[in-house]
């Protein structure tokens, strides 16, 4: 049985935040308390009130406010020799990095966070920062080295209870299972994880898993009205809790879907829609994805093969570079979808994770 789903990142006085304040709300009640902190000359709730104003402007897509608030938090907590403070600093900085598509730095950040929490006795911030590492694996396409970890970690929250944690655990794995082709095994694990976070009144868990079913519904079905009613379902939340990634993303698989469907025109809009989301908030894996499927509707839409074929070269190169296993692939793939021999064909370099 789970319980109500918790934000264990709004810390110190701001405890009484829910998972679903809206972000804006969350950086205001945040940037006062940590003033306040700073005044009253309180290292610790600097620390932690500090952490929430890194989440918040990181959710936001101001990354470069992010960098410097988390680590900010993690200057302060350790003035505070606030072990457990510091790992959550540390893992705000290691998501961040993340996003930024920064993998190398980001396992670092994380099990550097890992490693503090077991220090410091802060179970919840090792199991967040585990979980981080086994989200950057899965997002490089590293699948068999964090699989088990997926799995251990889906686990020990189920243990708990934690639906939050729950629904993060099973959608990675359903990610995981839509990308290898298992789309049934895929559904049913958003399914689940959509069911989770309603009950546990998770808003932004239950969009992200809304918007799984949506592309598994258009990929395996062929459902593209169902598809598109999911996302403007979930696009709903993102919208009234200021959630810019998860919307740009929602926005990149509304273009997917549009193109699945032979809808080219629109999905381009979408596309292109998204890229600009994506480059405003500096996230290279979200702003690579929306450049291949722009280049794949403009290709379909009548755009010179040759540029086509350029555009897809460069991208690889790009993909490679940041180490996106599966998007790697997923370029490799365009070249055969358009008949577009692909002379630079690479193998996708094993990603290193850490667990």
């Amino acid at each position: 049985m789970y319980g109500k789903a918790f934000a264990p990142e709004y810390q110190g006085a701001l405890t009484t935040l829910s998972v679903n304040s809206s972000l804006t709300d969350v950086l205001a009640a945040g940037t006062e308390q940590l003033r306040a902190a700073e005044r009253a000359g309180k290292p610790g709730e600097a620390a932690r009130s500090g952490l929430a104003v890194a989440e918040a402007h990181r959710r936001l897509g101001r990354v470069e406010d992010a960098d410097r608030a988390w680590k900010a938090s993690y200057r302060a907590a350790r003035q505070a020799a606030d072990v457990a403070a510091m790992a959550w600093a540390l893992w705000s900085g290691g998501t961040l990095a993340r996003q930024r598509g920064a993998f190398r730095l980001a396992r670092r950040l994380l099990q550097l966070a890992a490693d503090l929490g077991e220090r410091g006795g802060d179970i919840v911030v090792r199991g967040y920062s585990l979980a981080g590492l086994a989200e950057t694996g899965r997002i490089q396409g590293d699948y068999e080295a964090v699989g088990r970890l997926h799995e251990q970690l889906l686990a020990e929250a189920r243990r708990r209870g934690e639906a939050r944690h729950t629904v993060w655990a099973l959608e990675g794995i359903a990610q995981m299972h839509r990308n290898t082709g298992d789309y049934d095994t895929a559904y049913a694990l958003f399914e689940e994880s959509a069911e989770i976070a309603a009950r546990a009144d998770d808003r932004r868990g239950h969009a992200w898993a809304l918007r799984g079913l949506a592309d598994v519904v258009s990929v395996r079905d062929g459902d593209t009205e169902r598809a598109l009613e999911l996302l403007s379902e979930a696009e709903a939340t993102c919208r009234a809790m200021r959630l810019s990634s998860a919307l740009a993303y929602n926005h990149k698989m509304r273009g997917n879907v549009l193109y699945r469907a032979g809808r080219y025109a629109e999905a381009r809009d979408l596309y292109e829609q998204a890229l600009a989301e994506f480059r405003e908030m500096s996230e290279p894996r979200g702003e690579a994805l929306s450049r291949l499927g722009l280049a794949k509707s403009l290709a379909r839409l009548g755009r010179d093969r040759a540029e086509t074929a350029a555009e897809l070269a460069e991208l690889a190169g790009k993909l490679e570079r940041i180490g996106l296993q599966h998007a790697r692939r997923m370029v490799a793939r365009a070249y055969d979808e358009l008949g577009i021999p692909d002379a630079g064909a690479v193998e996708a370099r094993p990603a290193e994770v850490t667990r």
